[in-house]
């Protein structure tokens, strides 16, 4: 039996919905006859190289990771028959910030520690070596399944170069030895979701088993098409990774059986090179991107050179999560959303009736719920950090890459210092730079020294170290204003707004991934012709925002705007409908 509960900083939880089974969620999606097509023996099975489950001891990954646990749990609660598969990483990553400078150290993990429990092991061949040794766990959480791989030598995500042995290792051993797991746990796949073309050897895996059991080639392909969808979460087929014929002469070949499907995969080269999202699109009939602008400008080129066209599927969060559980209960007891945390018939009208002062309670809950939060943490000096109740709140807590452009408030600090003295305000920054990127590594480290020498800065901006889901959730719920300025073009979808509208924060953005499905767009827009034009344009918002938190007729109008045009949107149960109904399309 599924329920909607969940601990937060004050241990106040929404209300517990229960839901029998996933026939009722079935139902209402107008998709009774899943009943027949999805079991616990034969279940939804997602492949995914990252995961960012902190409660299950999973700490791997970035924005993808963080979708695939909401992922999951959102199918928990539905009670929809899901198992994940994906790596173990024995190690997990952390920050520290001493005299301004990023240190980074890593805490060993393991299965056990967590509750999965051993199945057995599997191997994977490399010419010329012994082979590999995968060790096996799971771990049921409802109506949904861990299936682990865990090798001492498989290392961190994306270990290594893009395109280097160890990274063809890691795929390979998630895709044929995770594809083996599912064998030894008597699971049958009703259909795979490969994220990423890291995980398109599971579908190969798939193939070559066919083959080797006496399909024919054509058939074999057939099946695995219809029975595999490829969804997409990188812009530009450039940069996915590209190998070498004699990588996969000792990485692939090895543990495929068949001759047939050899000789297919070779022909699938260019040349000496392939790049693996070429066999993603031949192998799956089914193919998405996490949003409406990304399926429109993702510019990928099957074998004849032609645009392969992506259906859109935009992400969404698991409400349960990240929304503050008053604001949650606040929802449901005016018939906002469902059971399902879907928006209700009439949620407009009802949305139209939240007033400023009920925002204005909730928000002095999440407020509260940071700072709770925040005094388990450290700032760039090593001290927690408490945000007075009357001050105004921005925030940016997402990963540093460059393309996210976090230093953006920083190009004219004497402004930014203006605003946030003018309006008795405070900028929340979070979030870590990758291993290896030199260049953020030193913008991080100069935004930390500008803010040093300042008085104003030093007492007003706050970075706060080793970026994890507990300090995006505490973000989320407690700041008032969320900037969110990627370069246009570059962000897939992103999900950090729909945890901040969720909340009941204004967003400052630029129209960029699954913000742009939005139309007419519903935040405080960042635009300009030319860089200093963004720039300038993110300063007016920040204003703004700031005045619009003042103002109770202007906090209504703008939270009710944004909720009713995001809230059909945003919704995780949302995002699993949709690849239902792709995935099983009713019967003409």
């Amino acid at each position: 039996m599924g329920y909607y509960s969940r601990n937060d900083t004050n241990n106040i939880q929404p209300h517990a919905i229960e839901i029998d089974d996933a026939s009722e969620f079935y139902h209402a999606i107008n998709r009774s006859a899943l009943t027949k097509q999805l079991s616990d023996s034969r279940p939804y099975v997602y492949w995914t190289m990252e995961i960012y489950d902190k409660a299950n001891g999973i700490k791997g990954g970035g924005g993808l990771g963080v979708l695939a646990a909401d992922t999951r749990r959102v199918a928990e609660q539905l009670e929809v028959p899901f198992v994940v598969v994906t790596p173990f990483y024995r190690s997990e990553s952390h920050q520290s910030i001493t005299d301004l400078t990023q240190q980074e150290y890593t805490e060993k993990v393991s299965p056990q520690d967590y509750g999965f429990e051993y199945v057995d092991d599997v191997t994977i061949a490399t010419a010329g070596r012994p082979d590999a040794v995968l060790n096996i766990f799971k771990k049921t959480l409802g109506s949904t399944q861990f299936v682990t791989i865990s090798e001492s030598n498989f290392g961190n995500l994306y270990e290594g170069e893009g395109s280097g042995d160890h990274r063809l290792y890691q795929e390979v051993s998630l895709g044929f030895g995770g594809y083996k797991a599912l064998k030894l746990i008597d699971v049958k796949p009703a259909v795979i979701q490969l994220n990423e073309t890291a995980t398109i050897f599971a579908a190969l895996a798939r193939l070559d088993e066919l083959c080797s059991n006496g399909m024919n080639l054509y058939e074999a392909i057939v099946y695995v098409r219809k029975h595999t969808l490829y969804t997409n979460h990188t812009l530009l087929q450039a940069a996915e990774p590209e190998f070498h014929l004699s990588q996969f002469e000792a990485h692939v070949f090895p543990n495929i059986q068949s001759s047939a499907v050899k000789h297919w995969v070779r022909e699938q080269f260019n040349g000496d090179l392939l790049r693996p999202n070429m066999l993603a699109i031949e192998l799956t009939e089914a193919k998405n991107a996490v949003s409406k602008l990304h399926a429109r400008v993702a510019d990928f080129r099957d074998r004849n050179n032609e645009r392969v066209k992506f259906h859109a599927v935009t992400n969404g969060i698991d409400m349960e999560t990240w929304v503050l559980p008053e604001i949650l209960n606040m929802y449901r007891e005016r018939s906002i959303i469902d059971k399902f945390n879907m928006p209700t018939e009439d949620f407009l009208d009802k949305v139209a009736e939240i007033d400023a002062q009920t925002i204005r309670e909730l928000k002095a809950a999440g407020r509260r719920a940071m700072n709770d939060a925040l005094a388990r943490r450290k700032d760039q000096y090593g001290n927690p950090v408490h945000l007075p109740e009357d001050a105004m709140v921005f925030d940016f807590k997402r990963r540093f890459a460059n393309y996210k452009r976090p230093y953006l408030p920083f190009e004219k600090p004497d402004i930014l210092k203006q605003i946030l003295v003018d309006y008795n305000a405070h900028y929340v920054l979070t979030g870590k730079v990758h291993q290896g990127d030199t260049i953020m590594y030193q913008r991080l480290l100069e935004i930390l020294k500008m803010i040093d020498t300042d008085p104003i800065l030093r007492e007003r901006v706050h970075y706060l170290q080793d970026y994890d889901e507990e300090l995006g959730r505490a973000t989320s719920i407690g700041a008032d204003a969320a900037i969110n300025v990627p370069i246009i073009g570059l962000e897939a979808c992103g999900t950090s707004w729909e945890k901040d509208i969720a909340n009941l924060k204004l967003l400052i953005s630029t129209s960029d991934g699954g913000v742009a499905d939005i139309q007419p767009i519903a935040c405080l827009e960042v635009a300009g012709s030319t860089y200093d034009a963004e720039v300038s344009s993110l300063y007016t918002n920040m204003h703004k925002a700031a005045q619009i938190v003042r103002d109770d007729r202007l906090l209504e109008h703008n939270v009710r705007r944004k909720l009713s045009a995001c809230f059909p949107i945003i919704s995780g149960a949302r995002m699993m409908k949709d690849y239902l109904k792709f995935l099983f399309p009713q019967s003409k």
